[in-house]
């Protein structure tokens, strides 16, 4: 069996050719984008991410729509974690919050 490593590469080489195909031809985009869901992570900032960590996972369907969001909390030196599901109320605070927030790259160099 290959390197995991090896194989992480080629399915990334995979994966780009598809999403730089589907920036040059729309319906491929469409056709490539029903099938996509996001799922993402805020940390949230600790002054000792050893002792606490903490922050949101939110799951939403390919329109953007939010299906699942809950909130995580560990303490890592003791090895304890847990999850609790954000409610609708909490969800629309945290979407208000990020509202505004694009994704670009960081060109200030």
């Amino acid at each position: 069996m290959a390197d995991i490593n090896e194989l992480a590469e080629k399915k990334l080489k995979s994966r780009m050719t598809k999403i730089r195909k589907s920036n040059r031809e729309p319906e491929e985009k469409q056709k490539f984008s029903e099938k996509l869901g996001i799922s993402f992570e805020v940390e949230f900032q600790n002054k000792n991410p050893d002792k606490l960590t903490d922050g949101l996972t939110i799951i939403t369907s390919p329109e953007g729509k939010v299906l699942f969001a809950d909130y995580f909390y560990g303490i890592p030196e003791e090895d304890e974690y847990t999850n609790i599901e954000v409610n609708e109320k909490q969800l629309k605070s945290i979407l208000e919050f990020f509202e505004d927030y694009k994704l670009e790259l960081d060109d200030s160099d």
